[in-house]
């Protein structure tokens, strides 16, 4: 899966797509981030860098996962993490993404990343800071169902098979 904003270089795809054939990941994620300077001088506004590194802190803590970044719009999954993982009752917006990496966790999926390069261009689309409100709170509220249902407090549907 690679988000249509020209951002992600595409001909890295296949060493993804070997870490899975090889059963070292389940699925592999393509991270912008590998060093702070990187990623600003790539054009990643600076909102939109301490909003990815806060959340995604967070949610490595939160899952006991050591991801450089849960945030890409670069993934790779295996057809058996498409055939366990019930995204049909995720969110049709961009929350969807962060819904599916908690399922993926919630199933014991096993999740890598590799870093890739990143562009932020003119005539790449990017989400306005109103609808990245929007998608952070959205990945809170599934971060805090994450928690709720590992903790028997609740039955989130997202997370049952």
């Amino acid at each position: 899966m690679i988000h249509p904003d020209y951002q992600y270089d595409s001909s890295l795809a296949p060493l993804f797509a070997t870490l899975i054939e090889k059963g070292i990941c389940d699925i592999v994620l393509g991270s912008r981030v590998r060093t702070r300077k990187e990623c600003l001088e790539s054009g990643m506004p600076l909102y939109k860098y301490v909003a990815n590194r806060f959340l995604t802190i967070l949610e490595n803590l939160i899952t006991g996962q050591n991801l450089s970044e849960w945030h890409t719009g670069y993934r790779a999954y295996s057809r058996r993490v498409l055939e366990k993982i019930p995204y049909r009752k995720n969110s049709n917006g961009f929350v969807f993404d962060s819904q599916f990496l908690f399922q993926a966790v919630h199933f014991g999926f096993k999740i890598g990343d590799l870093p890739v390069p990143c562009r932020y261009i003119r005539e790449a689309s990017s989400v306005n800071l109103s609808r990245s409100i929007g998608y952070g709170i959205g990945t809170i509220k599934t971060l805090f169902q994450f928690i709720l249902q590992r903790l028997r407090f609740i039955r989130c549907d997202l997370f049952e098979s």
